[in-house]
């Protein structure tokens, strides 16, 4: 009997850590990792660039490096607000959906430029810091930011809300989304660089 009391208390102890889910060490360096590779490569596809360069469009319903720029800056942003404001605060996910499957979707995803998506309306281009390069200086000091978080948080895998994908992500997964949606606006300008109409400087 008091080896089935000590067991029961043993279960008792240990199941908030059964529960918990947090993210391996692994993951959380592939979210720090990704993150900062995609913020290097912002910086080193717009180093140098001219004002023509800045504020080329190859055609007059697409985009320039200034403005995904300032887009990526404003996203950056406003999903994070989301997922300290929206997801941290919400519980967990029930349902018992496979994370690593919905890890990979997102990695797959969001990068891939074949599928097209219109920005809503509150991150598309206005000009809102001043210049393409106050809007680089936003976008580096949100994502320092967006790393210390993932670095410090302990309970991402605890919170999940609904997505635009009709699946709830945990707040890991969005610093994943923010990731991916960097790397997919890089093709983007990158694409624009690559005009032959692009100002030589």
């Amino acid at each position: 009997m008091k080896r089935f009391i000590a067991a029961i208390c043993l279960l008792v102890f240990l199941s908030p850590v059964l529960n918990a889910q947090d993210i391996s060490r692994a993951e959380r360096a592939q979210a720090v990792t990704y993150l900062a590779k995609t913020r290097a490569d912002l910086l080193a596809a717009t180093r140098g660039l001219s004002e023509r360069q800045w504020n080329f469009k190859p055609e007059t319903n697409r985009w320039s490096v200034a403005e995904v720029t300032e887009h990526l800056a404003a996203s950056e942003d406003l999903m994070m607000g989301m997922v300290q404001d929206k997801v941290m605060k919400a519980p967990a996910r029930t349902e018992g959906e496979d994370v690593k499957a919905l890890d990979a979707f997102i990695l797959q995803k969001i990068p891939d430029r074949s599928n097209k998506v219109q920005a809503p309306e509150p991150l598309r281009p206005g000009n809102r810091f001043g210049s393409p390069k106050e809007s680089l200086k936003h976008f580096r000091e949100s994502r320092a930011k967006t790393i210390r978080f993932l670095k410090d948080t302990k309970d991402l895998r605890q919170h999940a809300a609904d997505s635009p994908f009709g699946k709830k992500f945990d707040a890991y997964q969005w610093m994943l989304v923010i990731a991916a949606h960097t790397d997919r606006h890089l093709q983007q300008l990158n694409e624009v660089k690559a005009d032959p109409n692009f100002p030589k400087k």
